[in-house]
């Protein structure tokens, strides 16, 4: 009773002092090392980006934002574990009763539990976009932090004997080095099952692209989902058309359970609500992407 009456708190201060999927992204378009250049560091400094990982790295309101997310879903958490009929997974993804199934939680990796600015902060500097190969290497290093709040909460969630399931984009070949750094942040990871990436094949049900569903509903099947965690909200439910309508569409039966049994992450540098702006389309040359952006913005 005692962890759960101060917790709250020391997950403030936790984030406080720190200082410290993925969706389909464009191609590189430099050559490493490009910010080393004058050429290099001038396109740094105009980069669509830069605004949004110096704020995310820097600011105090990202702390407070991401931590409480965590704060509010500890409240939630006893709430969910003593309430039987609590599920946090769609009528699509429950394919089976919960009842009397074990209580687990399902949280995305990246931008979620783990931060990968400085990944980020490297395209910037180096004039480049998000390619796999730059990924995996950054993915290998195991060096991405805690997003601040999510580690007291796993813990937390953790001590109450409810099992967490990572559901990544990461691809299934990253999964020894996603668990590494897991462990290595801290985060509780007993087995690789609590590994599920992207290409993971389950039994009775086709997957489309990068969508979450499947893995989704194999955790359902033996566990009561009680909470999902994620900076999309693909990894809360399946979104049939990736457009501004179809993502809205996708999330408005379940509005009611934001803030309760869905709780989002802030991340202003990249996902799917990005291509939905010019018709998932990365084959555009970027001058054409970037002005369909400029096309949806409201004046």
């Amino acid at each position: 009773m005692a962890l759960l009456r101060f917790l709250p708190a020391a997950l403030l201060i936790a984030l406080l002092s720190s200082c410290d999927t993925l969706p389909t992204r464009a191609h590189a378009t430099a050559e490493p090392g490009a910010g080393s250049t004058v050429a290099g560091k001038a396109a740094a400094s105009h980069n669509d980006n830069l605004n949004a990982v110096a704020w995310m790295q820097t600011s105090v309101e990202f702390r407070l934002i991401a931590g409480q997310t965590w704060r509010g879903a500890l409240v939630q958490l006893d709430r969910a574990i003593k309430t039987p009929g609590w599920d946090a997974l769609t009528k699509e993804d429950r394919a089976n009763s919960a009842k009397g199934l074990p209580p687990a939680i399902i949280v995305d990796v990246d931008e979620t539990m783990l931060d990968n600015s400085p990944y980020q902060a490297r395209l910037i500097r180096d004039g480049l976009s998000y390619n796999e190969a730059t990924w995996a290497e950054w993915v290998k290093e195991e060096a991405a932090k805690p997003v601040p709040g999510a580690l007291e909460f796993a813990r937390a969630a953790s001590a109450r004997g409810v099992k967490i399931f990572y559901l990544s984009n990461r691809a299934e070949d990253l999964g020894d080095a996603t668990l590494g750094n897991l462990r290595k942040a801290g985060f509780p990871v007993k087995d690789a099952s609590q590994f599920m990436g992207l290409g993971m094949v389950v039994d009775g049900c086709e997957s489309e692209g990068s969508e979450k569903g499947c893995r989704r509903q194999l955790v359902g099947r033996k566990y009561r989902v009680l909470m999902q965690f994620g900076d999309q909200i693909g990894d809360m439910v399946t979104v049939v058309a990736n457009t501004p309508a179809g993502r809205e569409q996708a999330v408005r039966p379940y509005l009611g359970w934001v803030g309760e049994r869905w709780f989002v992450l802030p991340n202003p540098s990249y996902g799917s609500w990005e291509p939905a702006l010019f018709n998932n389309s990365w084959s555009q040359p970027e001058a054409e992407r970037r002005q369909q952006k400029l096309d949806a913005l409201r004046y």
